[in-house]
């Protein structure tokens, strides 16, 4: 199967992570066909018999012990990405402004009394639609100055997540289809 991870928080605020000794420690776990993308916590790779939130267990203990960096991985098979691309709701702001369309990849489903508290916290042109696992944000005036933070995402939905723009949700998808990152 193939694989993509989005780790949380690496590579700011003193969490570095090196790339290439990420890459190095997934192909001494066995893992193939590994390829990262930018300085942010990007990663495609191949692995067989195992998934999900075993597989996530299994790189964060592996990344903390092996390369000295707490973060959290969120893992989608080729098929949830993909899926993630298709129901996309925002399809005019993912071809006029990609940078600003963002996907919140999330530990868990967000339940609607979440969605109605994250909806309530929203003080600016943000606009919220919710996925399977994630979660879709148009951030009409950019993200440097919202307040529609992840900080304040997590809060409402009571769970964990991180976010990709939507250029890099696409260059991942395209990754895992073989492709060049």
């Amino acid at each position: 199967m193939r694989y993509a991870a989005f780790l949380r928080a690496v590579n700011v605020a003193g969490n570095a992570l090196s790339m290439a000794a990420l890459k190095a420690m997934l192909a001494d776990l066995g893992f193939e066909r590994t390829k990262t993308l930018l300085q942010s916590g990007n990663v495609v790779f191949e692995a067989s018999k195992r998934a999900g939130a075993r597989l996530e267990t299994l790189l964060q203990r592996e990344t903390e012990q092996r390369l000295g960096v707490r973060t959290e991985y969120f893992i989608r098979d080729a098929c949830e990405l993909q899926q993630i691309v298709e129901a996309n709701p925002f399809e005019r702001e993912a071809i006029e402004q990609p940078s600003r369309l963002a996907v919140v990849v999330l530990r868990q489903s967000p339940s609607a009394l979440g969605l109605e508290r994250l909806r309530n916290s929203i003080r600016g042109p943000e606009l919220v639609a919710p996925g399977t696992r994630h979660l879709y944000i148009t951030y009409p005036a950019g993200q440097a100055d919202t307040k529609l933070t992840n900080a304040v995402i997590e809060r409402a939905l009571e769970t964990r997540g991180t976010a990709r723009n939507w250029n890099t949700i696409l260059k991942m998808q395209a990754a895992l289809d073989g492709g060049s990152l």
